[in-house]
Formats: C-alpha cells, structure tokens, sequence
C-alpha cells in the first residue's frame, strides 16, 4: 500500500484515527488535568485571614474573675484583700482591734485590781458579800467587753463587705468612701451582732441553770447526770452553732450590700445558703484552720525568743528586772496578738463576702449584672444600677437562665 495513502482505523467508539497525527510522549498524553480551584480557598494574592478566635471568659476588673469562683480563686481573693487595698481593710481592723484590745484589757484589769483591793481590806463578816459583788462585778465587766468586741466586729464586717463588693467592679475606694456607703447600715449589723450574743448568753443561763438545779435537788447522782449532760450539750452546741452559723453568715453581706431590712436579710441569707451549705461550710471553716495555723507558726518563734531575751534582760534574777522584763514581754505579745487578730479578721470578714457573691453568680447570673455594670463604667455610662442591690424575680430568673455558669 502507498506510504501516502492514509490508513484509517476505527477505535471501539467508532471514531477514525490517521497516522499522520503528531505524536507526543506517553507523559505528555497521561498527565491530569488541573484540579478545579476550590470555592473555599483564597483569591490569588490576598492573605489567607486568621481563625476567629475562641470565646474567653469575662475579664477581671479588679479583685475576682466575673464568673464563678473556683475554690483557689476565693481562697487567693481573701488573701489578696489585705493587700490590694491596705489602708481601709488591714488598716482599719488593727485600729479597731486594737480599740477593742486596749480598752477590753484595761476594762478588765481595773476591775481586777478594785475587787482585789476591796477583799484584801474586808472583815470576815463583809467577805462573803465583797465576794459575790467582785464576782457580779466581774461578769458585769465581762460582758462589757463582748459587747464592745461584737461592736468592733460588726463595724470591721460591714467595711469588708463593701471593700470585696466594690473591689469586685475595679473600684478601690479609702476608708471615707467606704464608710459613706456604709451609712445608715451600721445599726443594724450592730443589732444583729448584739441578737446573736444575747440569744448565746440565754441558751448558756439556761444551761448552766438547769445543771445547778440537778446538783442541788439529787446530790452525787446529780452531779453523774450534769456532767453527762455537759457533755451531751456541748456536742450538740457544737452542731447547733456550726449548722446555724452558716445558715446565717451571709447576713451582713445581705445587710450591707442589698440593703435589706435584719428580717429580710436573715431570710435572704437562709435561702442563698440552701443547696451550698457544705460549700459554705467548709470554706469558712478550712480559713479558720489556715488563720489559726499561721498564727500559732508565728507566734510560737516570737515566745521561743522572748523566753531567752527575759533571760539576757534580767540574768541575775531580781524583782525589779523581772519586773521590767514582763511589762516588756507583755506590750510586744499585746502587739503580735493585735496585727495577728488584725489579719485573721480581715480574712474572715471577707470570706462571707466572697461566698455571698459567689453563690449569687451561681443561682442568679449576677456575673452578667457585674460584666453589664463595668463595661458600662468603662464606656462612661453612670446611669447603670448597682448590680447588688435586689431585683424583681422575673429579672433574677431571668438572668439566672442566661447566664453561662449555671
């Protein structure tokens, strides 16, 4: 056949070839076609944008995070109260211990020194009688200077409160500020103080009443039974006082900080503690421990030393150095137990604080009313309500369900 003549072949679709088709290499021939762009990738010479970040939770203002407080974060705010604003917390409670100290010690001491002084100068027949006026006399000054501690107490609690309160927003007001917002509310945290030390003081006569009553009527079989009931009684003291104490904690919080009237508070404080009462508990009770531990580590050294500087101050013995040297330890033990008493009842007056706030968050969504209120202070918006003063309960309920933590 003619080298010219073209050759046709059918291939299994029915379509004609000729040989004269340019050939190409095998690669050339086999090589894919381009993948289609994907919708999704960027346009040629733009920067691919980054991912949106993930969500973060509110920021921190100031004394804690705006969400619920995990048990290191309350524990850390309490300490971090002595130290982001010292003059109206630290400073304020060693001025008032120390009031409360000083005049309690000098209370009791004068009354001390006049009943000795008046039984060392009585006939025998005036004895018995100085004896029970010294006595009554004594109880008298004594509870005097209860009253005066839960005045001190109470006026240190209120401070506190707000301090935690308004150091939750980012706010760090003086002593004067705070004392202004505590105005017309420091009566009534003193009456509650003063109802739970007089409802102590009944429950302790009784007691002590009833006991004296079985001595006197049934001799020593009496005394078998009061001692059984001393001990029964103070077990069940112990779980009254804890069960009821926690219940109650949250009352100067409420008090303060709600503005509440004393019957309405004690209710406010009864219905946050429901459903967190172990919680409760067991914080307050686990600062008591940490407080009282550093407290013995400190004080324990500070004896240790003072038992051996008496010894260099006065190494001859004699009664005038002895003497010098006790007023001497005394003053400084008087003043170790005044700045440790200071620190302990900052602690403990803000832990309430803290748990209050804390369960709030928890049960009403008050970490959305505090995260409104600062940004609105931030943007310069000062007609946002104070975020802890009562809302109606459509609004609570409502705030509760949207909030996040809950």
């Amino acid at each position: 056949m003619n080298a010219t003549v073209i050759r046709h072949f059918a291939d299994d679709r029915g379509a004609s070839v000729t040989d004269n088709t340019s050939w190409k290499p095998p690669a050339a021939q086999d090589a894919p076609a381009p993948a289609p762009a994907s919708p999704f990738a960027p346009a040629p010479g733009t920067v691919p944008s980054q991912a949106a970040p993930g969500w973060t939770p509110p920021p921190r203002p100031g004394l804690i995070p705006l969400r619920p407080l995990t048990l290191g974060a309350l524990l850390g705010a309490a300490f971090q109260v002595l130290r982001r604003n010292p003059r109206p917390t630290f400073g304020f409670a060693l001025v008032v211990t120390g009031i409360a100290s000083v005049v309690g010690l000098l209370l009791y001491g004068l009354l001390t020194v006049a009943s000795v002084a008046r039984l060392s100068t009585a006939t025998s027949a005036d004895y018995p009688t100085l004896a029970a006026g010294s006595i009554a006399t004594s109880i008298v000054g004594y509870l005097v200077v209860i009253v005066v501690a839960l005045v001190a107490s109470a006026l240190l609690q209120g401070i506190i409160s707000l301090e935690v309160a308004r150091g939750t927003l980012g706010e760090k007001l003086r002593l004067g500020g705070l004392m202004r917002l505590a105005r017309g509310r420091i009566g009534a945290l003193i009456g509650w103080s003063l109802l739970l030390a007089g409802g102590i003081v009944v429950l302790v006569t009784v007691f002590v009443l009833v006991v004296v009553l079985l001595v006197t009527a049934a001799g020593p079989a009496g005394i078998a039974l009061a001692v059984l009931l001393y001990l029964l009684a103070l077990a069940g003291g112990a779980v009254l006082f804890a069960w009821l104490g926690t219940r109650l904690s949250l009352v100067p919080s409420a008090l303060m900080l709600e503005r509440l009237p004393l019957r309405a508070a004690v209710r406010r404080s009864w219905s946050l503690t429901t459903g967190y009462f172990w919680k409760t508990f067991g914080i307050q009770l686990l600062v008591i421990v940490i407080v009282q531990v550093v407290s013995s580590v400190i004080a324990t050294p500070i004896a240790i030393i003072f038992v051996f500087a008496s010894t260099l101050l006065n190494p001859n013995g004699d009664n005038s150095g002895m003497i010098t040297t006790l007023v001497i330890v005394g003053i400084v033990t008087v003043v170790a137990s005044i700045v440790l008493g200071a620190v302990a009842a900052v602690l403990q007056a803000a832990t309430p604080a803290l748990i209050y706030i804390d369960i709030r968050m928890r049960k009403e969504g008050l970490d959305l009313e505090l995260s409104r209120f600062v940004e609105a202070r931030q943007a310069g918006d000062t007609s946002v309500p104070d975020p802890f003063l009562p809302r109606a309960p459509a609004e609570t309920q409502q705030a509760a369900t949207a909030s996040p933590w809950s």
